[in-house]
């Protein structure tokens, strides 16, 4: 049983940056992906970035190549998005996720989901 609770998002203007924090408790593993996906508005979910926990190597939408990070915190067993030059666009409810998966940007092949936390970009 995992437990992620995300934070840190809100309303902001285009250009600006955010930083998404999801805190993972409970049975964790070192060989699990976390992943980060949103969902905007008449949108499907869809996969945003994410990283395997044991060895750090990670993956991006080519829609936020270039502008946001994915990066973890072993000790404190968090996951964090830093989203720099935000787009109207990136207005979604941003979810964390953790699991086995066989590919990261599958969002069905994870086990476990946050809450949510919002994400508004205005022009």
């Amino acid at each position: 049983q995992v437990q992620l609770v995300e934070s840190g998002g809100g309303l902001v203007q285009a250009g600006d940056s955010l930083r998404l924090s999801c805190a993972a408790s409970g049975r964790t593993f070192s060989s699990y992906a976390m992943a980060w996906f949103r969902q905007a508005p008449g949108k499907e979910r869809e996969f945003v970035a994410a990283v395997r926990w044991s060895g750090g190597s990670t993956s991006y939408a080519d829609s936020v190549k270039g502008r946001f990070t994915i990066s973890k915190d072993n000790a404190k067993k968090t996951l964090y998005l830093q989203m720099n030059s935000l787009k109207p666009e990136d207005t979604a409810v941003y979810y964390c996720a953790a699991g086995f998966v066989t590919l990261v940007t599958r969002s069905y092949e994870y086990d476990y989901w946050g809450q949510g936390t919002q994400v508004t970009v205005s022009s």
